[in-house]
């Protein structure tokens, strides 16, 4: 079993991560600012509290890691003025990483970042644009960090987020003519995620997940 570092851990993607990498027998390392408000008891769990921008504080969770996972999120209400969040942590993590000898990293950014925002229909491409388009422009520049890094990484790209369950029924789209939009609970973005810590086959790669697919 693994030793996982999960950023953004409180919430979200990342807070359903910890759930699935503990019940898949790994020991967890959720980092998060507000850490101590993550209601899971667990002992292969460690909250550890701390600033994704903060270098000190990642070179310091990486202490004893195999694999990280970087899930981080803004708030709704953030969207709508500069977002830079993405791109520094990445900035932060990626030599901070490099350094420690931790190689290897899954990102969740999100369809439509990179080079599957070509597979946005032309009618979601404006309200996609309106809503999300400064957030999106910094996980470019995240994905582009990563790809010019030499770790072994995985660029998780989940579709429109759900609540509830996982299903286990998701589908992993991983050629670009293959890329659409569509639903998917985050449940089953940390399964995946949980999956890639063993399994390297997707190490170089990036997947779009969705369940189904949304109408054009």
């Amino acid at each position: 079993m693994a030793h996982v570092l999960v950023i953004g851990a409180s919430q979200g993607i990342g807070f359903e991560t910890v759930k699935a990498a503990l019940a898949a027998g790994h020991q967890v390392r959720a980092f998060a600012r507000s850490a101590e408000r993550i209601a899971l008891s667990d002992p292969n769990l460690e909250l550890r509290q701390g600033d994704a921008l903060k270098g000190s504080d990642i070179a310091a969770a990486l202490t004893g890691v195999d694999v990280v996972v970087q899930a981080l999120g803004v708030p709704a209400r953030e969207l709508l003025g500069p977002v830079r969040l993405f791109s520094e942590a990445t900035g932060v993590l990626v030599p901070a990483m490099e350094k420690a000898g931790v190689r290897r990293l899954v990102a969740v950014t999100g369809f439509g970042s990179g080079d599957s925002r070509q597979a946005i229909s032309l009618l979601q491409r404006l309200p996609f644009r309106l809503v999300f388009g400064r957030a999106y422009d910094d996980k470019d520049a995240q994905e582009m960090r990563i790809r010019r890094s030499g770790l072994e990484w995985t660029l998780v790209r989940p579709g429109v987020l759900t609540g509830g369950r996982a299903t286990g029924r998701y589908r992993v789209l991983d050629t670009p003519s293959s890329w659409r939009n569509g639903l998917i609970a985050r449940a089953d973005v940390a399964d995946f995620i949980v999956r890639q810590i063993e399994d390297r086959s997707r190490i170089g790669k990036a997947v779009v997940l969705i369940h189904h697919a949304l109408p054009v």
